[in-house]
């Protein structure tokens, strides 16, 4: 097993501690910055049991192919897919329509779901931005699996694409939380407040359905 763990040394660390990464299913040991490796890891061993009963615990894959729903928005979208149809995809109400090689499926609907969300983030962001009287030099969107959203103080936004994923009230609460560090960069009340104004509510709830819900997000699109 010990080929499959990510081993972390961490300055503060007092002891050894395992954990199983609800985004990726991968295992994790953190040591302290001087300990001894080899014990470690056969510590590490001794706990597979513990191991394999987080790993039953995480969400299952969904892969995109014909017939899965997916949530986009408050919308649960069915995949519906013809392979004599075109390749472009399109949405009309409930239902992703495509067509092309079945091969290529997943693919393509990872890249439209990757530009929607880019158009609809950066509609969000410049609504906030005109609200508070600020700006944003540049929105991007990736795939990371530690953070929902970063702003850095060249006024650059970067959002993860599976936002588009969560219900519209937790993403619109996400794009807020990162357009109001163009005001406050901190996380003091003052910023807590910023973002309660521009939501109209308090986002609290949001990031409580983000720790219940965010990580199963993250294995939308994969089959294993």
């Amino acid at each position: 097993m010990s080929g499959e763990i990510d081993v972390v040394r961490h300055p503060r660390a007092r002891r050894a501690r395992l954990s199983v990464d609800p985004a990726t299913g991968k295992v994790r040991l953190t040591i302290p910055k001087r300990a001894a490796l080899a014990p470690a890891l056969r510590w590490a061993e001794d706990h597979g049991e513990w191991i394999a009963e987080q790993r039953a615990k995480l969400p299952v894959p969904r892969p995109f192919v014909p017939g899965a729903i997916l949530p986009i928005g408050d919308a649960m979208v069915t995949i519906c897919w013809d392979g004599a149809a075109p390749r472009r995809i399109v949405r009309i109400d409930d239902a992703l329509h495509c067509g092309g090689p079945i091969d290529g499926l997943p693919r393509r609907i990872a890249t439209w779901l990757r530009r929607e969300a880019l158009a609809l983030l950066s509609r969000e962001t410049e609504e906030f931005a005109a609200r508070l009287g600020v700006s944003v030099s540049r929105v991007a969107i990736g795939d990371p699996r530690g953070r929902w959203g970063s702003c850095a103080s060249s006024g650059v936004i970067r959002y993860s694409w599976r936002l588009i994923l969560m219900p519209d009230r937790v993403r619109r609460a996400t794009v807020a939380h990162e357009v109001a560090h163009r005001v406050e960069m901190n996380h003091s009340p003052a910023f807590h407040a910023l973002v309660d104004r521009l939501v109209g509510e308090d986002a609290a709830t949001a990031r409580i359905w983000l720790r219940r819900h965010g990580a199963a997000l993250h294995w939308l699109g994969r089959d294993s």
